[in-house]
Protein backbone atom coordinates (compact mmCIF):
# COMPACT_ATOMS: atom_id res chain seq x y z
CA UNK A 1 0.00 0.00 0.00
CA UNK A 2 2.69 2.46 0.97
CA UNK A 3 4.70 1.52 -2.13
CA UNK A 4 1.66 2.21 -4.31
CA UNK A 5 1.17 5.58 -2.70
CA UNK A 6 4.83 6.34 -3.22
CA UNK A 7 4.63 5.54 -6.94
CA UNK A 8 1.66 7.89 -7.37
CA UNK A 9 3.24 10.70 -5.39
CA UNK A 10 3.98 13.93 -7.23
CA UNK A 11 7.05 15.83 -6.09
CA UNK A 12 6.90 19.45 -4.99
CA UNK A 13 9.22 20.39 -7.85
CA UNK A 14 6.90 18.74 -10.40
CA UNK A 15 3.90 20.68 -9.05
CA UNK A 16 5.75 24.00 -9.20
CA UNK A 17 7.08 23.28 -12.68
CA UNK A 18 3.55 22.53 -13.94
CA UNK A 19 2.32 25.84 -12.45
CA UNK A 20 5.21 27.66 -14.13
CA UNK A 21 4.39 26.15 -17.54
CA UNK A 22 0.67 26.94 -17.15
CA UNK A 23 1.47 30.58 -16.42
CA UNK A 24 3.78 30.68 -19.45
CA UNK A 25 0.96 29.29 -21.63
CA UNK A 26 -1.41 31.91 -20.20
CA UNK A 27 0.92 34.70 -21.36
CA UNK A 28 0.69 33.36 -24.91
CA UNK A 29 -3.12 33.42 -24.78
CA UNK A 30 -3.24 36.93 -23.28
CA UNK A 31 -0.57 38.41 -25.55
CA UNK A 32 -1.40 41.94 -26.70
CA UNK A 33 -3.99 42.65 -23.99
CA UNK A 34 -3.63 46.19 -22.66
CA UNK A 35 -3.42 47.36 -19.06
CA UNK A 36 -2.24 50.40 -17.11
CA UNK A 37 1.32 50.14 -15.83
CA UNK A 38 1.07 50.88 -12.06
CA UNK A 39 4.53 52.49 -12.00
CA UNK A 40 4.24 54.83 -15.01
CA UNK A 41 0.45 55.15 -15.33
CA UNK A 42 0.79 54.54 -19.07
CA UNK A 43 -0.81 51.87 -21.25
CA UNK A 44 1.15 48.64 -21.67
CA UNK A 45 0.58 45.24 -23.28
CA UNK A 46 0.90 41.68 -22.06
CA UNK A 47 4.00 40.10 -23.58
CA UNK A 48 4.21 36.40 -24.39
CA UNK A 49 7.20 34.86 -22.63
CA UNK A 50 9.78 32.98 -24.69
CA UNK A 51 11.79 29.85 -24.07
CA UNK A 52 14.62 31.87 -22.53
CA UNK A 53 12.19 33.50 -20.07
CA UNK A 54 10.92 30.08 -18.96
CA UNK A 55 14.40 28.59 -18.64
CA UNK A 56 15.71 31.61 -16.74
CA UNK A 57 12.65 31.93 -14.47
CA UNK A 58 14.02 29.65 -11.69
CA UNK A 59 17.36 31.51 -11.69
CA UNK A 60 15.57 34.87 -11.63
CA UNK A 61 13.30 33.47 -8.92
CA UNK A 62 16.42 32.64 -6.89
CA UNK A 63 17.63 36.24 -7.28
CA UNK A 64 14.18 37.67 -6.52
CA UNK A 65 13.90 35.60 -3.35
CA UNK A 66 17.56 36.10 -2.43
CA UNK A 67 16.81 37.73 0.92
CA UNK A 68 14.51 34.87 1.98
CA UNK A 69 16.96 32.25 0.70
CA UNK A 70 19.83 33.82 2.64
CA UNK A 71 17.66 33.83 5.75
CA UNK A 72 16.79 30.15 5.32
CA UNK A 73 20.46 29.19 4.83
CA UNK A 74 21.47 30.97 8.04
CA UNK A 75 18.47 29.48 9.82
CA UNK A 76 19.69 26.05 8.74
CA UNK A 77 23.12 26.75 10.24
CA UNK A 78 21.45 27.94 13.45
CA UNK A 79 19.30 24.80 13.74
CA UNK A 80 22.25 22.56 12.94
CA UNK A 81 24.26 24.06 15.81
CA UNK A 82 21.32 23.77 18.20
CA UNK A 83 20.81 20.14 17.22
CA UNK A 84 24.49 19.34 17.71
CA UNK A 85 24.29 20.41 21.36
CA UNK A 86 21.44 17.95 22.03
CA UNK A 87 19.57 20.73 23.84
CA UNK A 88 16.61 20.84 21.47
CA UNK A 89 15.90 17.12 21.53
CA UNK A 90 16.26 16.95 25.32
CA UNK A 91 14.21 20.12 25.77
CA UNK A 92 11.39 18.71 23.66
CA UNK A 93 11.35 15.51 25.71
CA UNK A 94 11.30 17.45 28.98
CA UNK A 95 8.49 19.69 27.70
CA UNK A 96 6.37 16.76 26.57
CA UNK A 97 6.99 14.95 29.86
CA UNK A 98 5.89 18.01 31.86
CA UNK A 99 2.80 18.51 29.68
CA UNK A 100 1.64 14.91 30.02
CA UNK A 101 -2.16 14.98 29.63
CA UNK A 102 -2.22 18.66 28.62
CA UNK A 103 -0.81 18.43 25.08
CA UNK A 104 -4.04 19.74 23.52
CA UNK A 105 -3.68 23.02 25.40
CA UNK A 106 -0.24 23.43 23.80
CA UNK A 107 -1.82 23.33 20.33
CA UNK A 108 -4.37 26.05 21.16
CA UNK A 109 -1.79 28.27 22.86
CA UNK A 110 0.85 27.99 20.13
CA UNK A 111 -1.67 28.56 17.34
CA UNK A 112 -2.89 31.71 19.08
CA UNK A 113 0.67 33.00 19.51
CA UNK A 114 1.39 32.42 15.82
CA UNK A 115 -1.89 34.09 14.89
CA UNK A 116 -0.86 37.22 16.77
CA UNK A 117 2.26 37.36 14.64
CA UNK A 118 0.12 36.93 11.54
CA UNK A 119 -2.39 39.68 12.29
CA UNK A 120 0.23 42.20 13.45
CA UNK A 121 3.01 41.90 10.91
CA UNK A 122 2.05 39.16 8.43
CA UNK A 123 4.20 36.39 9.89
CA UNK A 124 4.91 34.12 6.92
CA UNK A 125 8.49 33.50 5.82
CA UNK A 126 9.49 33.99 9.46
CA UNK A 127 7.65 30.76 10.35
CA UNK A 128 9.91 28.49 8.27
CA UNK A 129 12.19 27.68 11.20
CA UNK A 130 9.27 26.64 13.39
CA UNK A 131 8.02 23.84 11.11
CA UNK A 132 10.68 21.29 11.99
CA UNK A 133 10.67 22.35 15.66
CA UNK A 134 6.90 21.96 16.08
CA UNK A 135 6.79 18.83 13.93
CA UNK A 136 9.40 17.18 16.19
CA UNK A 137 7.63 18.38 19.34
CA UNK A 138 4.22 17.07 18.28
CA UNK A 139 5.71 13.79 17.17
CA UNK A 140 7.34 13.34 20.58
CA UNK A 141 4.01 14.19 22.22
CA UNK A 142 2.35 11.21 20.53
CA UNK A 143 0.85 13.03 17.56
CA UNK A 144 2.38 13.23 14.08
CA UNK A 145 4.47 15.86 12.25
CA UNK A 146 1.45 17.17 10.35
CA UNK A 147 -0.02 18.40 13.64
CA UNK A 148 3.08 20.52 14.15
CA UNK A 149 3.05 21.87 10.59
CA UNK A 150 -0.67 22.68 10.84
CA UNK A 151 -0.11 24.44 14.15
CA UNK A 152 2.36 26.77 12.46
CA UNK A 153 0.69 27.22 9.08
CA UNK A 154 -2.94 27.57 10.20
CA UNK A 155 -1.95 29.49 13.33
CA UNK A 156 -0.01 32.21 11.53
CA UNK A 157 -2.30 31.96 8.50
CA UNK A 158 -5.45 32.66 10.50
CA UNK A 159 -3.84 35.87 11.73
CA UNK A 160 -2.76 36.91 8.23
CA UNK A 161 -6.26 36.24 6.90
CA UNK A 162 -7.63 38.55 9.59
CA UNK A 163 -4.83 41.11 9.40
CA UNK A 164 -5.35 44.17 11.59
CA UNK A 165 -2.20 46.30 11.78
CA UNK A 166 -0.26 44.16 9.29
CA UNK A 167 1.53 46.79 7.14
CA UNK A 168 2.13 44.33 4.30
CA UNK A 169 -1.56 43.53 3.82
CA UNK A 170 -4.04 45.88 5.49
CA UNK A 171 -1.58 48.78 5.53
CA UNK A 172 -0.69 48.33 1.87
CA UNK A 173 -4.35 48.08 0.80
CA UNK A 174 -5.35 51.20 2.76
CA UNK A 175 -2.37 53.19 1.46
CA UNK A 176 -3.21 52.26 -2.14
CA UNK A 177 -6.97 52.90 -1.83
CA UNK A 178 -6.83 56.63 -2.59
CA UNK A 179 -10.05 57.29 -0.63
CA UNK A 180 -10.96 57.91 3.01
CA UNK A 181 -11.00 54.75 5.12
CA UNK A 182 -12.45 54.26 8.61
CA UNK A 183 -9.65 52.31 10.27
CA UNK A 184 -11.85 51.40 13.24
CA UNK A 185 -14.13 49.42 10.93
CA UNK A 186 -11.13 47.80 9.21
CA UNK A 187 -9.66 46.73 12.55
CA UNK A 188 -13.01 45.40 13.78
CA UNK A 189 -13.49 43.28 10.64
CA UNK A 190 -9.91 42.06 10.92
CA UNK A 191 -10.37 40.96 14.52
CA UNK A 192 -13.60 39.08 13.69
CA UNK A 193 -11.98 37.28 10.74
CA UNK A 194 -8.84 36.54 12.75
CA UNK A 195 -10.57 35.05 15.81
CA UNK A 196 -13.18 33.07 13.85
CA UNK A 197 -10.53 31.59 11.57
CA UNK A 198 -8.27 30.81 14.54
CA UNK A 199 -11.11 29.00 16.35
CA UNK A 200 -12.03 26.92 13.28
CA UNK A 201 -8.38 26.03 12.64
CA UNK A 202 -7.60 25.12 16.25
CA UNK A 203 -10.70 22.91 16.44
CA UNK A 204 -9.71 20.96 13.32
CA UNK A 205 -6.05 20.58 14.34
CA UNK A 206 -6.83 19.48 17.90
CA UNK A 207 -9.49 17.04 16.70
CA UNK A 208 -7.04 15.43 14.27
CA UNK A 209 -4.33 15.37 16.94
CA UNK A 210 -6.66 13.57 19.34
CA UNK A 211 -7.56 11.03 16.65
CA UNK A 212 -3.88 10.35 15.92
CA UNK A 213 -3.07 9.96 19.61
CA UNK A 214 -6.06 7.77 20.46
CA UNK A 215 -6.07 5.52 17.38
CA UNK A 216 -2.36 5.78 16.56
CA UNK A 217 -3.42 6.53 13.00
CA UNK A 218 -2.03 9.21 10.70
CA UNK A 219 -2.50 10.52 7.18
CA UNK A 220 1.26 10.08 6.74
CA UNK A 221 2.51 6.70 5.50
CA UNK A 222 4.93 4.57 7.50
CA UNK A 223 7.74 5.48 5.08
CA UNK A 224 7.00 9.19 5.53
CA UNK A 225 6.99 8.85 9.30
CA UNK A 226 10.37 7.08 9.16
CA UNK A 227 11.75 9.92 7.02
CA UNK A 228 10.50 12.43 9.59
CA UNK A 229 12.13 10.55 12.48
CA UNK A 230 15.42 10.44 10.61
CA UNK A 231 15.22 14.17 9.83
CA UNK A 232 14.24 15.30 13.33
CA UNK A 233 16.54 13.02 15.31
CA UNK A 234 13.91 12.94 18.06
CA UNK A 235 12.91 9.74 19.79
CA UNK A 236 9.23 9.04 20.22
CA UNK A 237 10.01 7.39 23.54
CA UNK A 238 10.31 9.81 26.48
CA UNK A 239 12.74 8.72 29.19
CA UNK A 240 11.36 9.58 32.62
CA UNK A 241 14.86 10.43 33.81
CA UNK A 242 15.62 12.93 31.04
CA UNK A 243 17.13 16.15 32.41
CA UNK A 244 18.63 19.25 30.86
CA UNK A 245 22.24 20.06 31.71
CA UNK A 246 23.30 23.58 32.63
CA UNK A 247 24.82 24.06 29.19
CA UNK A 248 21.69 22.84 27.46
CA UNK A 249 19.56 25.23 29.50
CA UNK A 250 21.83 28.07 28.39
CA UNK A 251 21.46 26.96 24.76
CA UNK A 252 17.66 26.94 25.01
CA UNK A 253 17.65 30.42 26.55
CA UNK A 254 19.69 31.70 23.59
CA UNK A 255 17.43 29.71 21.24
CA UNK A 256 14.29 31.36 22.60
CA UNK A 257 15.93 34.78 22.67
CA UNK A 258 16.84 34.46 18.99
CA UNK A 259 13.20 34.13 17.95
CA UNK A 260 11.97 36.82 20.35
CA UNK A 261 14.47 39.34 18.97
CA UNK A 262 13.57 38.38 15.40
CA UNK A 263 9.91 39.11 16.11
CA UNK A 264 10.81 42.44 17.75
CA UNK A 265 12.82 43.28 14.66
CA UNK A 266 9.97 42.63 12.23
CA UNK A 267 7.09 44.27 14.13
CA UNK A 268 6.42 47.71 12.55
CA UNK A 269 6.97 49.75 15.73
CA UNK A 270 6.86 53.06 13.88
CA UNK A 271 3.32 52.26 12.71
CA UNK A 272 2.25 51.48 16.28
CA UNK A 273 4.03 54.13 18.29
CA UNK A 274 6.67 56.63 17.26
CA UNK A 275 8.01 56.92 20.80
CA UNK A 276 8.51 53.16 21.16
CA UNK A 277 10.15 53.07 17.76
CA UNK A 278 12.65 55.78 18.65
CA UNK A 279 13.43 53.98 21.91
CA UNK A 280 14.69 51.07 19.80
CA UNK A 281 17.20 53.21 17.93
CA UNK A 282 20.11 51.56 19.76
CA UNK A 283 19.25 48.22 18.14
CA UNK A 284 20.71 49.44 14.82
CA UNK A 285 24.10 48.38 16.17
CA UNK A 286 23.26 44.77 15.26
CA UNK A 287 22.64 45.09 11.52
CA UNK A 288 22.49 48.80 10.74
CA UNK A 289 18.69 48.76 10.95
CA UNK A 290 16.77 49.28 14.22
CA UNK A 291 13.88 47.09 15.35
CA UNK A 292 10.87 47.78 13.16
CA UNK A 293 13.02 48.08 10.03
CA UNK A 294 14.42 44.55 9.94
CA UNK A 295 14.07 42.41 6.85
CA UNK A 296 15.38 38.95 6.04
CA UNK A 297 19.01 40.00 5.63
CA UNK A 298 18.93 41.38 9.18
CA UNK A 299 17.29 38.22 10.53
CA UNK A 300 19.82 36.06 8.65
CA UNK A 301 22.88 37.62 10.27
CA UNK A 302 21.14 37.59 13.66
CA UNK A 303 20.49 33.85 13.50
CA UNK A 304 24.01 33.15 12.27
CA UNK A 305 25.45 35.10 15.22
CA UNK A 306 23.17 33.34 17.69
CA UNK A 307 24.09 29.98 16.17
CA UNK A 308 27.78 30.67 16.69
CA UNK A 309 27.06 31.75 20.27
CA UNK A 310 25.12 28.53 20.85
CA UNK A 311 28.08 26.56 19.51
CA UNK A 312 30.45 28.33 21.90
CA UNK A 313 28.15 27.67 24.86
CA UNK A 314 26.96 24.15 24.11
CA UNK A 315 29.75 22.35 22.23
CA UNK A 316 32.91 20.93 23.77
CA UNK A 317 34.62 20.80 20.38
CA UNK A 318 34.61 24.41 19.15
CA UNK A 319 36.05 23.28 15.82
CA UNK A 320 32.69 21.60 15.17
CA UNK A 321 31.00 25.01 14.81
CA UNK A 322 32.07 25.55 11.20
CA UNK A 323 31.24 21.96 10.27
CA UNK A 324 27.74 22.45 11.67
CA UNK A 325 27.30 25.70 9.74
CA UNK A 326 28.25 24.00 6.47
CA UNK A 327 26.01 21.03 7.27
CA UNK A 328 23.11 23.36 8.08
CA UNK A 329 23.53 25.18 4.78
CA UNK A 330 23.51 21.84 2.98
CA UNK A 331 20.29 20.77 4.73
CA UNK A 332 18.52 23.85 3.34
CA UNK A 333 19.48 23.46 -0.32
CA UNK A 334 16.30 21.53 -1.19
CA UNK A 335 14.11 23.99 0.74
CA UNK A 336 15.67 26.97 -1.02
CA UNK A 337 15.30 25.36 -4.43
CA UNK A 338 11.58 25.02 -3.69
CA UNK A 339 11.38 28.69 -2.66
CA UNK A 340 13.21 29.79 -5.83
CA UNK A 341 10.97 27.72 -8.12
CA UNK A 342 7.85 29.01 -6.35
CA UNK A 343 9.04 32.60 -6.88
CA UNK A 344 9.77 31.85 -10.56
CA UNK A 345 6.03 31.94 -11.31
CA UNK A 346 5.72 35.46 -9.91
CA UNK A 347 8.75 36.52 -11.95
CA UNK A 348 7.12 35.30 -15.18
CA UNK A 349 3.90 37.15 -14.43
CA UNK A 350 5.83 40.30 -13.65
CA UNK A 351 7.97 40.37 -16.81
CA UNK A 352 4.99 39.55 -19.02
CA UNK A 353 2.50 41.92 -17.35
CA UNK A 354 0.03 39.03 -17.05
CA UNK A 355 -0.65 39.57 -13.34
CA UNK A 356 -1.37 43.29 -13.69
CA UNK A 357 -3.65 42.76 -16.69
CA UNK A 358 -5.63 40.00 -14.98
CA UNK A 359 -6.21 42.10 -11.87
CA UNK A 360 -7.17 45.25 -13.77
CA UNK A 361 -9.41 43.55 -16.32
CA UNK A 362 -11.30 41.32 -13.87
CA UNK A 363 -11.77 43.94 -11.15
CA UNK A 364 -12.92 46.59 -13.62
CA UNK A 365 -15.44 44.21 -15.21
CA UNK A 366 -16.86 43.18 -11.84
CA UNK A 367 -17.05 46.74 -10.56
CA UNK A 368 -18.93 47.90 -13.66
CA UNK A 369 -21.50 45.10 -13.50
CA UNK A 370 -24.11 47.06 -11.52
CA UNK A 371 -24.67 44.31 -8.95
CA UNK A 372 -26.19 44.86 -5.46
CA UNK A 373 -23.66 45.50 -2.68
CA UNK A 374 -23.92 42.03 -1.09
CA UNK A 375 -23.64 40.17 -4.41
CA UNK A 376 -20.72 42.39 -5.43
CA UNK A 377 -18.99 41.65 -2.12
CA UNK A 378 -19.33 37.89 -2.54
CA UNK A 379 -18.17 37.91 -6.17
CA UNK A 380 -15.32 40.27 -5.30
CA UNK A 381 -14.21 37.76 -2.67
CA UNK A 382 -14.27 34.91 -5.21
CA UNK A 383 -12.43 37.09 -7.71
CA UNK A 384 -9.64 37.92 -5.27
CA UNK A 385 -9.28 34.24 -4.37
CA UNK A 386 -8.59 33.56 -8.04
CA UNK A 387 -6.24 36.52 -8.37
CA UNK A 388 -4.31 35.48 -5.26
CA UNK A 389 -3.21 32.27 -6.96
CA UNK A 390 -1.39 34.37 -9.51
CA UNK A 391 -0.36 37.20 -7.16
CA UNK A 392 0.36 35.50 -3.80
CA UNK A 393 2.05 38.61 -2.39
CA UNK A 394 -0.36 40.49 -0.09
CA UNK A 395 1.27 43.85 -0.77
CA UNK A 396 1.49 43.07 -4.49
CA UNK A 397 -2.20 42.25 -4.76
CA UNK A 398 -3.12 45.28 -2.66
CA UNK A 399 -1.08 47.56 -4.90
CA UNK A 400 -2.73 46.16 -8.03
CA UNK A 401 -6.40 45.92 -7.02
CA UNK A 402 -7.01 48.44 -4.23
CA UNK A 403 -6.48 51.56 -6.42
CA UNK A 404 -9.12 50.22 -8.82
CA UNK A 405 -11.70 48.72 -6.47
CA UNK A 406 -11.72 51.25 -3.62
CA UNK A 407 -12.67 54.38 -5.63
CA UNK A 408 -15.44 52.48 -7.45
CA UNK A 409 -16.83 51.06 -4.20
CA UNK A 410 -16.69 54.51 -2.59
CA UNK A 411 -18.47 56.04 -5.58
CA UNK A 412 -21.27 53.49 -5.25
CA UNK A 413 -21.69 54.40 -1.57
CA UNK A 414 -20.64 50.95 -0.44
CA UNK A 415 -18.21 49.92 2.31
CA UNK A 416 -14.62 50.61 1.25
CA UNK A 417 -13.45 49.03 4.50
CA UNK A 418 -15.11 45.74 3.57
CA UNK A 419 -13.60 45.80 0.08
CA UNK A 420 -10.15 46.25 1.64
CA UNK A 421 -10.67 43.30 3.97
CA UNK A 422 -11.98 41.22 1.05
CA UNK A 423 -8.63 41.81 -0.62
CA UNK A 424 -6.70 40.94 2.55
CA UNK A 425 -8.79 37.91 3.58
CA UNK A 426 -8.93 36.32 0.12
CA UNK A 427 -5.16 36.57 -0.22
CA UNK A 428 -4.64 35.21 3.30
CA UNK A 429 -6.97 32.30 2.57
CA UNK A 430 -5.19 31.30 -0.63
CA UNK A 431 -1.81 31.52 1.09
CA UNK A 432 -2.88 28.66 3.34
CA UNK A 433 -2.41 26.21 0.47
CA UNK A 434 -1.18 27.73 -2.82
CA UNK A 435 1.99 26.08 -4.22
CA UNK A 436 3.24 29.48 -5.40
CA UNK A 437 3.74 30.53 -1.76
CA UNK A 438 7.41 29.94 -1.02
CA UNK A 439 7.23 29.71 2.77
CA UNK A 440 4.51 27.05 2.66
CA UNK A 441 6.44 24.88 0.23
CA UNK A 442 9.71 25.52 2.05
CA UNK A 443 8.25 24.88 5.50
CA UNK A 444 6.53 21.66 4.45
CA UNK A 445 9.72 20.48 2.76
CA UNK A 446 11.69 21.21 5.94
CA UNK A 447 9.16 19.23 8.01
CA UNK A 448 9.30 16.39 5.44
CA UNK A 449 5.57 16.61 4.71
CA UNK A 450 4.63 16.23 1.01
CA UNK A 451 2.59 19.11 -0.37
CA UNK A 452 -0.14 16.83 -1.70
CA UNK A 453 -0.47 15.26 1.76
CA UNK A 454 -1.00 18.71 3.28
CA UNK A 455 -3.71 19.56 0.72
CA UNK A 456 -5.43 16.21 1.20
CA UNK A 457 -5.57 16.70 4.98
CA UNK A 458 -6.43 20.41 4.92
CA UNK A 459 -9.19 20.37 2.29
CA UNK A 460 -12.02 20.19 4.84
CA UNK A 461 -10.78 22.91 7.17
CA UNK A 462 -9.96 25.10 4.17
CA UNK A 463 -13.47 24.64 2.79
CA UNK A 464 -15.00 25.68 6.13
CA UNK A 465 -12.67 28.68 6.47
CA UNK A 466 -13.36 29.78 2.89
CA UNK A 467 -17.15 29.55 3.26
CA UNK A 468 -17.31 31.21 6.69
CA UNK A 469 -14.95 34.02 5.62
CA UNK A 470 -17.03 34.65 2.50
CA UNK A 471 -20.22 34.76 4.56
CA UNK A 472 -18.74 37.26 7.05
CA UNK A 473 -17.51 39.57 4.29
CA UNK A 474 -20.75 39.36 2.31
CA UNK A 475 -22.76 40.22 5.42
CA UNK A 476 -20.38 43.09 6.22
CA UNK A 477 -20.74 44.55 2.73
CA UNK A 478 -24.53 44.39 3.07
CA UNK A 479 -24.72 45.85 6.59
CA UNK A 480 -22.04 48.53 6.28
CA UNK A 481 -23.01 49.84 2.83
Amino acid sequence: MSASKKRRSVSTFAILLCVLLLVAAATWLAQGRTYTDPETGEAAEVVAVGLSDILMAPINGWHDAGDVIGFVFCLGAFLSLVTATGALETGIQVLVKNLKGREMALIWILMFVFSIGGTTYGMGEETVGFYILLAATMMAAGFDPLVGAATVLLGAGSGVLGSTINPFATGAAVAAAGVDVNMGVVYALGVVLWLVTYFISACFVSRYAKAVRDRKGSILTAAQMDACRAAYGTSAEIDAGTRLTGRQKGVLVIFGLAFVVMILGFIPWEELSGSVFHAFGWSAVLTGNPFGWWWFDDAAIWFLLMGILIGLVGLDDKGKIMRCIISGFADMICVNLVIALARATSVLMSVSGLGTWLVEASVTALSASGLPAAVFGFLDYLLHIGLSFLVPSSSGLAGLSSPIVSPIVAGMGWSVETSIMINVAANGFVNLFTPTCGFIMGGLALARIPYETWVKWAVKVLAVIGIVTGAILTAAMLVLS
